[in-house]
Order: structure tokens, then C-alpha cells, then sequence
């Protein structure tokens, strides 16, 4: 019951996010990053703009081939913040190179996210921390470095 709780006022603050972004209001510094993680999810943006209690709740089970748009933008605002700190460190170089072999700092991101999620299921699974050079070697992999 704590996870649910903890999990809808999640939501809820990327759809209060979301809502003043579009209404131009002043964000708080995160909001400003959800709002903006968010911006470059076209495809999100009819399910945030309508604040309705059932998403909130809902569960997206990927055996039923269902996306979790929740996660995939918390994975988008979890690499913004290792960045911001460079951890582990190195992580900036590998998604600058990635970011330079793309164009495109969004692709970048998602390739980096494809390995922080890889790495988080590896942990949960054999139920350790994350392992930070298994996270770089698999970014470098990526980069060809």
C-alpha cells in the first residue's frame, strides 16, 4: 500500500508539472526538468494532460506489451541528474561521444537510459546495488571506446 501511495504522488507531481509548464508559470528547478523531459514526449502528452485518478493507479506490464511512460520519463530525469554530478564518473564523457555519433542529445539519452535500465534490472534481480563499471562498460560498448 506505501508503494501505491508513493507511486501516485509521483504521478501526480509530473502532471502538476506538466500543467504549469503549459500554463507558463514559474517552475521549481525539477519541474523545470520534467516539464522539459516531458516536452520531448509528444506522445505523452495526451495522458499527462488529463489528471485522472485510473492512470494514476494503473499498472504498465510489459508481458502485455505496455510501455510504463512513468519510468521511461524517470529514466529520461535519472540521467539528467547523474550527469549534472558525472556519476559515475565518466558518464559525461560516454554521452558526449554518444551524443556526437547521433546528433541528437535525445537519442543520446535514450541509449544511456538503455543501459542505466539494464543495469538497475540487474541489480533488483540479484538483489545488489547497482553496479556503476558494469553501467560504464556498457556505455562504452555503445561508444566503441
Amino acid at each position: 500500500m506505501f508503494h501505491q501511495k508513493d507511486r501516485h504522488q509521483l504521478r501526480r507531481y509530473y502532471y502538476q508539472a506538466w500543467a504549469k509548464a503549459r500554463a507558463g508559470r514559474p517552475l521549481e528547478p525539477l519541474e523545470s526538468i520534467i516539464a522539459d523531459v516531458i516536452g520531448h514526449h509528444p506522445e505523452y502528452h495526451p495522458l499527462l494532460e488529463e489528471d485522472d485518478d485510473d492512470r494514476m493507479d494503473k499498472d504498465y506490464l510489459p508481458e502485455a506489451g505496455e510501455t510504463n511512460p512513468f519510468l521511461h520519463l524517470g529514466l529520461h530525469i535519472a540521467v539528467r541528474e547523474q550527469l549534472q554530478a558525472n556519476r559515475p564518473a565518466g558518464l559525461i564523457e560516454a554521452y558526449r561521444t554518444l551524443r556526437g555519433q547521433s546528433g541528437d542529445a535525445h537519442a543520446a539519452e535514450h541509449q544511456v537510459m538503455e543501459c542505466l535500465a539494464e543495469t538497475l534490472w540487474q541489480a533488483q534481480r540479484n538483489g545488489t546495488t547497482p553496479d556503476e563499471q558494469a553501467y560504464l562498460a556498457s556505455l562504452r560498448r555503445l561508444t566503441g571506446s
